[in-house]
């Protein structure tokens, strides 16, 4: 416990001063700073290497601390009631007196806000006066962190520390909806939509690419391991590597397994560590099979479609 805390402490203590620091989500690493500061949020930019015009999520402790930056409306409430803390992210109005850097919403009249379910992520959260920009801690358009030595495998020094809170439990980032008109899905994530639909006992749109961006993944290149990706194969090609789904009798070198028994929510959690570990085990090319496209399932489809965009 007491490590704990004095690890909060720490990472209390960089952001104070405006640094970036690593933070563990329940869906994956995070690379955060100080929302209300310019300074802390055009560090985020300049070490992911990321588009000014690709906004950030700010993760809130409670939709108290909310209240300050955003318009609440029922579509959210009902939504937050049922899903936050957890893999949902809300695009809601900004008000006019909120102190959120124009940096972190590229000049809209827009949030991407969060209520992460984290315990460690949440102590932090409660500790601090001001809310969190955090998108996710890996170099623009590629794979995320799930774990801390993903975090320092892309950043090395760059970033002052990493809250290590272990493995992220979904290992896909949120499922982002923006509540600004019509309940609209704007990034497949942790959260299947077919829930927000129950709640919201509404027709809920679903718009994953858009020119105007108002909310991250919406580029058509994301998600990349930084080499070429197939999907939907039935095979391997010669020096390919082969990502399926469930565990095979036949054992080839170059085959990896992305669950036991055809799970895809144990798929979505081991996604990015396999994808990772291909490159690493210096496969030039990857092939996956395909993956059934329900629940995270569509998630996962969503990444690889990305990922395949090299």
């Amino acid at each position: 416990m007491k490590s704990i805390q004095s690890n909060i402490k720490k990472a209390k203590k960089y952001l104070d001063k405006n640094h970036c620091i690593a933070v563990p989500t329940e869906t994956v690493y995070g690379l955060a700073g100080n929302a209300y500061s310019d300074q802390s949020a055009k560090k985020i930019f300049k070490l992911k290497k990321r588009p000014l015009n690709n906004p950030l999520i700010v993760h809130y402790y409670d939709i108290n601390k909310l209240k300050n930056d955003c318009v609440i409306n029922d579509n959210f409430i009902k939504l937050h009631n049922k899903f936050s803390p957890g893999p949902i992210t809300f695009i809601l109005k900004l008000k006019k007196g909120s102190k959120i850097s124009k940096f972190v919403t590229n000049k809209q009249k827009s949030l991407a806000v969060r209520f992460p379910k984290h315990p460690l992520f949440r102590k932090l959260l409660k500790s601090l006066n001001y809310p969190l920009a955090a998108p996710s801690a890996n170099m623009s358009t590629r794979l995320s962190s799930v774990k801390a030595s993903d975090v320092i495998e892309e950043f090395g020094s760059k970033i002052k520390y990493v809250l290590d809170g272990g493995k992220c439990k979904i290992g896909l980032e949120s499922t982002i909806v923006s509540l600004l008109d019509k309940p609209t899905v704007l990034r497949y994530g942790g959260l299947d939509i077919s829930k927000i639909k129950d709640v919201l006992n509404k027709k809920v749109l679903v718009k994953t690419t858009s020119k105007k961006k108002i909310a991250p993944g919406q580029f058509p290149l994301h998600y990349s391991p930084g080499i070429p990706l197939r999907i939907n194969a039935t095979k391997p090609k010669k020096d390919e590597a082969f990502v399926l789904i469930k565990k095979r009798k036949t054992k080839f070198k170059n085959y990896y397994y992305l669950s036991k028994k055809n799970d895809l929510q144990q798929s979505a959690k081991n996604l990015y560590t396999i994808l990772r570990k291909i490159k690493k085990d210096g496969y030039k090319m990857i092939a996956v099979e395909r993956i059934q496209n329900k629940g995270i399932g569509r998630t996962i489809n969503d990444r690889l479609t990305r990922a395949s965009k090299y």
